[in-house]
């Protein structure tokens, strides 16, 4: 292990980030960057725009006939030339990469589109035709595992795809004991992250013997490899996988590309030539993966001093419309470590797999940690509540000792290092907690509402590859095989003059791996950090890997980095004996450093290290005897602690676990609900750091991430399943100007399991921010359930307060059949150049009405003042053709009528009504309309905000040509400022 400044100079220091240049000059080479063959295709995917329907036909015979398309791939080709993706629940469900018999959530892929152009292929997606029978929708836990539930895959019988219980020591008695049993019920929302670049894959078929060669911004774990590579029904070695050279952000949620990946091979290979696809914000929002819900029971036996005996566990995770792969990682990354710092010997844990119509989930920054931590950390704070108890003393009583590391929690984690006492005596005290509550007091006696927060986590990091085995009863794991460990690769080699290359099997997306690499391999061999070069792009046909690869769970610092200090050690050995032979001394006699190489007791007889280090490529019959040729090591390492699952069903998830202890202020505005953070102080023990400043990055990207979560991050959905969240504009995430700098605080306790020392802090305050922000809410409050996200609105229901109804936001329109989208509504007057009674002509004229209304192709008669019509409306990035029902009604010539339509489009469905009344006004008419409209499907996905303001401009634009009809100037004049600001807000006309 490097330990001493002079062993380190650059390792354990601060240093600029080497990645920071080309990104900062624009010459950045992420996916949609990259170079791609000539002849390369593009793709654009038609999804569902039903949350639950059985897939009747896909019709494609118009796009077939524009002329650049290549092909369509429809479920019939995926069927034949691929197979569905399998998972680690032993159920009967099949996910394939396009919908093949029903859909199970908006946005779901049931067609791609390949051609010449993204242009063109988005373009032709409104000529797919695809008929679906709507099937009832569930759209949370409890109405997926109510009775009589609608069942989303017919084959399981049931939403409840896993369910299984254990039980560590004896909490049944420790219950029995306890003089208190504090208990709650929380959930946690889904949510996702936001990386700046979306998925991006160009996959190529070469042939049935060599098979596909895909490059993606795939980030791991690789297992997924396989997972990938046996849905193609090839060999791993078929499927070349290989990453770009940067990648904009990750923060797990590319593990999804794995599907988007299957896609694009086999629509390559049904173009008969390279595809790529490049997913936009909308798509990713909707369709790309989620963070897991989860519904939680949890409830701890305490004693009266607060100390916890046992603590029961019954949690229910919302996967979303199918179980994809890694999942259940979400519930069992963080199984053995459930008790999370506290030394509770009694656990009893309920886990079920609940199925709803949702995206799938997957790997969202912290995954597991941000579910288990909001339940177990609110506990916490509700003993001190109940108990009336000072939280820092239960966490005190509650805390592993320090003398027992490493400890073995109930679960069968093997927690390796750490000071929790220590931890948190540094947050206070550089925290200015004293401070903190003087403010407290003054705010309250000011009748202010000011609260103070808590939360402690463990951090695991590089994750055993067994522990979602734990998902299978114990005789289904011996079947299986036990599945264990976390191998770690990395390739060190020096070139014919004398310069040094590093790879690792890793695909960093921000974090500064190459800056760290440098400085690790620099310090072995006694050069400057620049003179080491850093590969990460991944290649799976060239680079050395294991299952384990890959950017998650926070493995570089614990595993990457330390296997590439094993390579850098072996091959520094082998020169310092090729040296020794040179120098005549003993190879522990060689000394690298300051760029140079030399006996320790000789160093005037130094070479620099470029000419020593290339000498072997040019003259190797100068090795000393027996030593092998190449200048070249690649090591593997998995740590021996990661064992699989013994027949307790204990687990020992991860190699590492870190410890962060998090104190969080609060003013809660009692006009507005707005949550103002006063302080955030956040005391992390990673181990050895390896570079401060890398991070203290991660901890403030983490912590606006956790923010997020607490204060505005939410997926919502209708209870027709619509996805509402589709935009910026309604999936809010934090700015600078939401995120405070939090303090940060270091203590390095050295892990005795990794080869430095190191453990991960990249995940931490997505784990330990949401707890804590909310359990300082509920202080500022005094209330004890908490929801998240706390959202102004959210927080006035909790003070009790109604919200006005612009915050509020509109009510759902409940239409036939019990379903609600996402409900609309305008009003406004217009003075239109026409007496009213040729306004009312106008409308009673179906040629004029034609005109009249935006985006109308055609208009036909059906009846008395009944039409069907072909329009098409576009808001922001949706535009969808729908077909159209409309009838007037309530008629009172000149006066008043009621105008209704209904609407059913790819995109999904559409239906409103409104009054609109008409009074003469000097010469003219004055008209009123007062409408109200739902939309459903991928249309609603826009979200409220911008939907509001586009219905607003279409019924405007729709009166304002209505009056111009009637005054007989016709349709706006070309260019005009009204159509250009359509366009700019992407209405189409």
């Amino acid at each position: 292990m490097l330990e001493t400044p002079a062993a380190s100079p650059h390792l354990g220091r601060r240093a600029q980030r080497v990645e920071d240049r080309p990104l900062l000059t624009g010459r950045g080479r992420f996916g949609d960057d990259s170079p791609v063959r000539a002849g390369t295709l593009h793709a654009a995917v038609l999804r569902s725009p039903h949350a639950h329907a059985r897939l009747l036909a896909v019709r494609a015979d118009k796009v077939m006939a524009l002329p650049g398309v290549r092909a369509v791939l429809t479920a019939a080709d995926v069927q034949r030339w691929s197979k569905p993706f399998i998972v680690g629940v032993k159920a009967p469900m099949e996910l394939w990469a396009l919908a093949v018999d029903k859909v199970r959530y908006v946005g779901e892929p049931v067609a791609v589109v390949v051609a010449e152009s993204r242009y063109l292929a988005e373009d032709a997606l409104e000529l797919l035709e695809a008929d679906y029978e709507s099937l009832p929708p569930v759209v949370n836990i409890r109405a997926a595992i109510a009775e009589g539930a609608p069942v989303l895959h017919e084959k399981v019988g049931s939403n409840v795809v896993s369910d299984r219980s254990f039980r560590y020591g004896d909490p049944e008695q420790a219950f029995a004991l306890a003089p208190h049993r504090v208990a709650l019920t929380v959930e946690y929302p889904r949510n996702s992250c936001t990386p700046i670049e979306c998925a991006v894959v160009v996959a190529e078929f070469l042939s049935d013997q060599e098979g596909y060669d895909v490059q993606s911004n795939f980030m791991g774990p690789f297992s997924l490899h396989t997972v990938m590579a046996m849905a193609l029904k090839v060999q791993g070695n078929k499927l070349r996988h290989r990453t770009f050279p940067d990648s904009g952000g990750s923060f797990g949620v590319k593990q999804a590309v794995l599907n988007p990946a299957v896609l694009m091979c086999l629509a390559a290979r049904k173009a008969g030539a390279p595809v790529k696809w490049v997913e936009d914000r909308l798509e990713h929002l909707t369709a790309a993966t989620s963070a897991t819900g989860r519904l939680c029971h949890a409830a701890a036996a305490v004693e009266a001093d607060g100390r916890i005996t046992a603590l029961s566990l019954d949690q229910l995770d919302d996967c979303g419309g199918y179980l994809r792969a890694p999942e259940p990682a979400t519930f069992y990354r963080m199984h053995g470590c459930l008790t999370g710092a506290y030394a509770i010997p009694n656990l009893s844990v309920r886990n079920r797999v609940v199925l709803t119509s949702k995206t799938p989930t997957g790997l969202v920054r912290g995954f597991g940690g941000p579910q288990v931590y909001f339940a177990l950390e609110r506990l916490v704070q509700r003993i001190a509540v109940e108990l009336n108890l000072d939280p820092l003393d239960v966490y005190r009583r509650n805390f592993i000792p320090r003398d027992a590391f490493p400890y073995r929690a109930a679960a069968g984690a093997l927690i390796d290092s750490g000071d929790y006492q220590r931890a948190l005596e540094l947050a206070l005290r550089d925290g200015r907690l004293d401070e903190l509550r003087q403010r407290q007091a003054a705010a309250r006696s000011e009748g202010r509402l000011y609260g103070i927060g808590f939360a402690a986590i463990v951090e695991p990091s590089v994750s055993n590859m067994g522990y979602i085995t734990t998902v299978l009863p114990l005789e289904q794991r011996a079947k299986a095989g036990p599945k264990n460990g976390a191998i770690a690769a990395a390739t060190v080699s020096i070139d014919p003059l004398g310069g040094l290359t590093v790879v690792i099997a890793s695909a960093p997306a921000g974090q500064g791996h190459r800056t760290v690499c440098a400085q690790l391999a620099a310090d072995v061999f006694g050069v400057d950090p620049d003179e080491v070069s850093v590969n990460t792009e991944f290649d799976t046909a060239k680079d050395a890997w294991s299952v384990a690869a890959g950017n998650y769970s926070s493995r570089f610092a614990g595993a990457v980095a330390g296997t590439l200090h094993l390579a850098c050690q072996r091959l520094r050995d082998k020169l310092a004996r090729i040296a020794a032979a040179q120098f005549g001394c003993e190879p522990d006699q060689v000394v690298f450093s300051g760029g140079k190489v030399y006996p320790k007791d000789a160093p005037e007889r130094g070479q620099p290290f470029g000419r020593l280090a290339a000498s072997p490529h040019w003259a190797p019959g100068l090795l000393p005897e027996g030593e092998p040729v190449g200048l070249r090591e690649t090591a593997f390492w998995s740590p021996p602690q990661l064992t699989a699952p013994d027949e307790d069903d204990r687990v020992n998830t991860s190699a590492a676990y870190g410890f962060a202890f998090d104190i969080c202020a609060v003013e809660v505005d009692r006009a507005t609900g707005r949550v103002r953070i006063d302080r955030y102080v956040t005391t992390h023990d990673a181990g050895t750091l390896l570079n401060p400043a890398l991070a203290d990055g991660q901890i403030r990207g983490a912590f606006a991430q956790g923010l997020g979560a607490a204060l505005m991050e939410e997926f919502r959905y209708g209870s027709d399943g619509s996805f509402q969240s589709g935009t910026f504009a309604d999936y809010l995430v934090p700015t600078t100007c939401e995120v405070p700098d939090p303090i940060i605080v270091h203590l390095e306790t050295p892990s005795p399991f990794t080869p430095l020392g190191a453990k991960g802090l990249g995940e931490g305050n997505n784990m330990s921010t949401p707890p804590c922000i909310a359990n300082a809410v509920a202080d500022a409050l005094g209330v004890a359930d908490i929801t998240l996200p706390l959202t102004p609105s959210r927080v006035m229901d909790l003070l009790g307060m109604d919200d006005p109804p612009p915050s509020r936001g509109a009510a759902p329109v409940r239409p036939a059949g019990g379903k609600a989208g996402k409900a609309l509504a305008a009003q406004g007057e217009i003075l239109l150049p026409a007496e009213p009674e040729a306004v009312f002509a106008v409308l009673l004229d179906p040629a004029a009405l034609a005109r009249v209304i935006p985006g109308c192709h055609a208009l036909h008669q059906t009846g008395p003042n009944r039409y069907r019509a072909d329009v098409t409306v576009g808001v922001g990035m949706i535009k969808a053709r729908y077909a159209a029902e409309i009838a007037l009604s309530d008629l009172e010539p000149p006066h008043r009528l009621r105008l209704a339509g209904s609407g059913l489009s790819s995109m999904g469905a559409a239906r409103g009504n409104g009054l609109v009344t008409l009074e003469p006004r000097d010469g003219g008419t004055l008209l009123r309309y007062d409408y109200e409209a739902e939309v459903s499907g991928k249309v609603a996905a826009v979200g409220g905000r911008m939907l509001e303001g586009a219905a607003k401009i279409v019924l405007r634009q729709l009166f304002e040509q209505l009056g111009r009809q009637a005054g007989g100037k016709g349709a706006t004049p070309s260019g005009s400022w009204w159509q250009r600001l359509l366009a700019r807000l992407g209405v189409a006309r």
